[in-house]
């Protein structure tokens, strides 16, 4: 029955009822709450990895011929000539695969294996994963959960969401009233209580349910919301929690949003799997020109077979090998590279992609404050501006004296300055009203933590300035009550009903919290009431964004304009205000706001009414300026990256305003470029209008809210796409998760090219693992895009030798090799289709077991390889000229042009080696298979010394070590190699004088004229890379 129920569940998610300390009463079965990011199981990974070979053609036309050969018509050698190579190409894969496997595996046994508390009737146990969970303050939330209960004394705690949401600001959350307010936490599994939540949905914003308590006298039923949840990858940024779990493995939020890893191929692959279908076209055709040169005689249809067999090398299987073995090298260099420490290779099959990124998506920030995607959240007040004058940097000391010498005129009460009317005294008054609403008007929340040297309770107590750390709910916040401690006036307390400021000289100024009027993305403002305690006076403090605040102040002349230069300073911009009220005046609003609370129907409506009676005619205070820290060389990476051509689009989940200012700050945005904003939208036509008027902008920057973009991908997706790739940067906030990875999976529908993802919180796993290329930024808390991701560095910066070095030198690597080796096989096959034609079309084989093997094995493998470790410039070079990396994006290094080059360069020597064999060797019959073997091993160890560009000391010794092991088995291994060798004929033949220097003419007709078109080709046409390398 419960297999029954689980698949009915997985089919449609259900509401759900649970109860506190009694598992047993659950109606349904929870997942088990464990991340996965492997790809295959123990039961699928050898069906699962031998389906993602075969099910291209180049590895099931092998599979396929190895079987051929158990059939005596078509055996054409010894088995092994067939087999042997197929299953070293199968294990290097499996053996790979799997190494990648374990090291998922680990890797999640790790985020695993996590230890919480679980709230018992015997106490708290330790759990990997809990029921009822007690996370602490810097632990990530191990399930969804319902908030029951908090150390904390003002009653609430905060969150850090950024690896759920992408936001850089804590989320507050406020736990059930009714089991805050119990003596202890075992007392929550002595009451009869329950939670009823609403099914398991992706929606991360909001939340249903309800908290009822049975055993209470009349029953409490408490409404819940999305305040009272704590999803998981959250982090507790405060205190320590006690929480019922609601949701669990498949079902979390998290977990919805984020998308099943996929196999990922790459376009080098799949044009290489093309190529080898074109020379399976080749293959049949050949085939049918013998059999019909034969007039069809006999048993055709079998000849047409054997000689399908006898052509086989002209797709050869030892492409695959070596490509296998280039991706292994190419990720070791780049774990090995000194100058980007710490970058981790998990995904080794696409390292050519970094070689041919078109677009590069970036969400904005990251958890940790050491390491981040594009900012360090680390915010700097930079300006004060008070209409008539501004303050920057340097001259915070002026604003420190103003504020000093208002608490220092009236020594007998700090609170009242001198009635003086001097400009000074204007002045210093303006500024202190300015500092004051700025450190009054906030969420900001001052802790005190034991130093060592004073314990917590001492340190609140005095109110310890070493022991003091501030949570808010926004760094910014954050930075504005720091700065106001630094010219003097510092948040010492705070809870849900008070604030303690200290003036300069060390009094304390008390405050009461009236009411408090949060920031929400719609209102863009928040405000606060406060009472000081001293004089009485009442006053309504507000700040916001300047497109708000501007028709809520009283009139000026300065505010639009000197919010317009400071945005442009890349500056966060917020605009303070103050209004004065009395007695009555509040009382008249607070009787109005609490009914507007209790309303039913419309209640956010009218609460925002009643708010906006007082929000009319605010005196205008000041502007400040904040400006988030970039992580080092953001700018100039994000420069070289569009220099290279790759066009940057950054996806986040934070507001609208702190995402342009990132992006200008960033220079994501040239100062030459204009921003449009895309205005919000939430229908058809005014989705038609707001394209219309961006179609009219030219070398524009787009900036738009995740909700518009969904209205305009449902109604004018190819439109959209088609204006937003045209602009030379894209910002998209309030991006949900599933959103990113929408964007992504449209621009490689809509544009064909490749794109590649840079995150790193849980938001953004489901858009890297939808990228052609994932790269993961790992942080100090946030793992889990690192964990998903092909490419994993730890810092912004990185990506760009990343990309310009690495991607670019495995990319160009790969596609000299598989040319290579191309060209390795067609010549062969080219010398077997003239030995076939000269001897009236039979089908015999030309060279047959070791030689074969021997011929793309120990003969010739070691020097092609050494491609591997070819480069046509310096890594320097690169750095400095990102423009070679634009050449690469059209693909010209493994084109159709250049695949028919090295097919003409193939049928030329094949034919020039064969031709030349049978012509100079006339009278010596005998010999033609080992004059032309030889020929070919000498010709392709010149070949591969045509095609490198640098030498490196290991391409010298694979050459002579390949010429050596060659030398070697024609005087030691002749007996061994088999009667079907050309050496048990004459061992004597191949040391004299004819043979020698026979050879060598053939070898010269065969390689001399390239190295001729070679060097005409470098004189006259000389290649880009060439003029930054002479």
């Amino acid at each position: 029955m419960e297999p029954f129920l689980l698949c009915e569940r997985r089919k449609k998610p259900r509401p759900r009822t649970v109860w506190l300390g009694h598992p047993e009463k659950r109606e349904q079965r929870y997942p088990r709450n464990v991340i996965n990011n492997q790809k295959y199981n123990f039961f699928t990974f050898l069906p699962g990895v031998l389906f993602n070979q075969f099910k291209y053609f180049f590895n099931l036309y092998f599979l396929l011929l190895a079987c051929s050969q158990f059939v005596v018509e078509m055996r054409l050698g010894a088995l092994y000539t067939y087999w042997v190579p197929l299953g070293f190409v199968l294990a290097v894969t499996v053996i790979r695969e799997a190494a990648e496997e374990i090291r998922c595996y680990m890797r999640d046994k790790e985020v695993n294996s996590q230890i919480y508390s679980k709230l018992t009737a015997r106490g708290g146990l330790s759990f990997s994963t809990a029921r009822g969970s007690v996370p602490s303050c810097n632990q990530r939330v191990p399930a969804d959960m319902i908030f029951l209960r908090t150390s904390e004394k003002n009653g609430s705690c905060f969150l850090r969401t950024d690896q759920l949401d992408g936001e850089t600001d804590w989320k507050l959350r406020l736990p059930v009233s009714c089991t805050q307010r119990l003596p202890t936490a075992s007392d929550l599994l002595q009451i009869r209580s329950y939670v009823y939540a609403e099914e398991p949905n992706i929606d991360i914003h909001n939340f249903v349910g309800t908290f009822t308590r049975e055993d209470s006298d009349p029953p409490v039923n408490e409404s819940l919301s999305i305040e009272n949840t704590l999803w998981a990858s959250t982090v507790i940024a405060s205190g320590t929690v006690v929480g019922v779990v609601l949701y669990t493995g498949r079902e979390l939020r998290s977990v919805m949003n984020t998308s099943n890893p996929r196999s990922k191929i790459g376009l080098f692959d799949l044009e290489v799997n093309c190529l080898t279908k074109i020379l399976f076209g080749a293959l049949v055709v050949v085939s049918l020109v013998m059999v019909a040169l034969q007039h069809f005689a006999g048993r055709w249809y079998l000849q047409i077979i054997r000689f399908l067999l006898l052509f086989s090398n002209i797709i050869p299987i030892s492409l695959r090998v070596n490509l296998d073995m280039g991706k292994i090298v190419y990720s070791w260099v780049i774990r090995r590279d000194s100058k980007i420490p710490g970058t981790v290779v998990r995904s080794s099959t696409i390292p050519e992609q970094l070689g041919r990124i078109s677009y590069l998506l970036t969400d904005k920030t990251v958890t940790s404050p050491a390491f981040w995607t594009l900012t360090q959240n680390e915010m700097v007040f930079k300006r004060l501006h008070l209409g008539t004058v501004a303050y920057g940097l340097d001259s915070m000391d002026e604003v420190q004296s103003h504020i000093f010498s208002i608490y220092t005129q009236v020594k007998t009460h700090p609170l009242l300055p001198k009635n003086g009317q001097t400009s000074t005294h204007v002045k210093s008054s303006r500024v202190h009203e300015a500092v004051k609403a700025i450190a009054l008007c906030h969420n900001v929340t001052p802790v005190y933590e034991s130093n060592g040297v004073t314990d917590q309770a001492e340190a609140e107590r005095h109110y310890e300035d070493s022991c003091r750390v501030y949570q808010a709910s926004s760094p910014d916040e954050v930075a504005l009550v720091q700065w106001t401690e630094s010219v003097g006036l510092t948040l010492v307390g705070r809870d849900q009903s008070s604030v303690q400021l200290r003036s300069p000289g060390g009094h304390i100024l008390n405050f009461t919290i009236l009411q408090i009027f949060p920031f929400t993305y719609e209102s863009k403002r928040m405000g606060i009431i406060v009472r000081d305690e001293s004089t009485g006076e009442i006053t309504f403090y507000m700040k916001g964004a300047d497109v708000v605040m501007a028709g809520i102040v009283q009139y000026n002349d300065w505010l639009e304009e000197e919010c317009g230069n400071m945005a442009r300073e890349g500056l966060r911009v917020l605009v303070v205000a103050k209004k004065s009220l009395t007695e009555e005046q509040y009382q008249d609003f607070e009787a109005r706001y609490v009914q507007a609370k209790l309303s039913v129907h419309d209640r956010s409506l009218k609460v925002a009414t009643v708010i906006e009676s007082l929000e009319m005619e605010m005196e205008l205070l000041c502007l400040t300026g904040v400006e988030d820290q970039l992580q080092t060389d953001v700018r100039p990476t994000l420069e070289t990256l569009r220099n290279a051509g790759i066009k940057v689009w950054m996806l986040t989940g934070d507001k609208l305003e702190t995402a342009t200012c990132t992006a200008k700050n960033a220079h994501l945005v040239t100062r030459t470029q204009d921003i449009h904003i895309f205005r919000l939208v939430t229908n058809r036509g005014e989705a038609h209008l707001e394209l219309n008027a961006f179609r009219r902008k030219h070398d524009c920057a787009l900036v738009i809210s995740g909700d518009s973009l969904e209205v305009c991908l449902k109604y004018y997706e190819y439109e959209f796409m088609e204006l937003a790739c045209q602009c030379p940067a894209v910002v998209c906030c309030r991006c949900a998760p599933t959103q990113k990875a929408q964007i992504v999976r449209l621009l490689q529908e809509r544009t064909g090219k490749l794109t590649c993802a840079v995150g790193d919180g849980g938001n953004d796993v489901s858009m890297i693992q939808e990228a052609d290329c994932g790269v993961g930024v790992e942080g100090k808390e946030g793992k889990q895009a690192s964990l998903a991701a092909d490419f994993s560095i730890t810092q912004f910066k990185h990506l760009g030798r990343l990309l310009m070095v690495h991607g670019r030198n495995s990319y160009k690597r790969s596609a000299a090799l598989s040319q290579f080796v191309i060209h390795r096989s067609l010549c062969i096959s080219t010398m077997q289709a003239v030995f076939s034609s000269v001897f009236y079309f039979a089908s015999v084989p030309l060279y047959q077991g070791f030689l074969i093997i021997g011929y793309s094995t120990i003969y010739t493998m070691f020097p092609v390889f050494s491609l591997v470790l070819d480069k046509d410039v310096k890594s320097e070079v690169a750095m400095l000229y990102p423009e070679l990396y634009k050449d690469l994006l059209k693909g010209r290094p493994l084109s159709y042009k250049t695949f028919l080059i090295w097919v003409l360069i193939s049928i030329y020597q094949g034919s020039i080696i064969m031709y030349g064999a049978l012509l100079l060797f006339e009278s010596e019959f005998v010999h033609i298979v080992a004059i032309s073997f030889t020929s070919l091993i000498l010709t392709e160890l010149l070949m591969v010394a045509l095609t490198i560009q640098t030498w490196h000391w290991l391409m010298i010794v694979a050459e002579l070590l390949s010429l050596s092991c060659y030398i070697a088995s024609l005087v030691f291994l002749h007996e061994f190699i088999g009667e079907c060798s050309f050496l048990h004929t004459d061992v004597y033949f191949i040391a004299t004088l004819s043979f020698l220097w026979k050879v060598t003419v053939i070898t010269l007709v065969s390689c001399l004229p390239l190295y001729v078109l070679k060097y005409l080709r470098r004189r006259f046409s000389p290649p880009s890379y060439s003029k930054l390398t002479s």
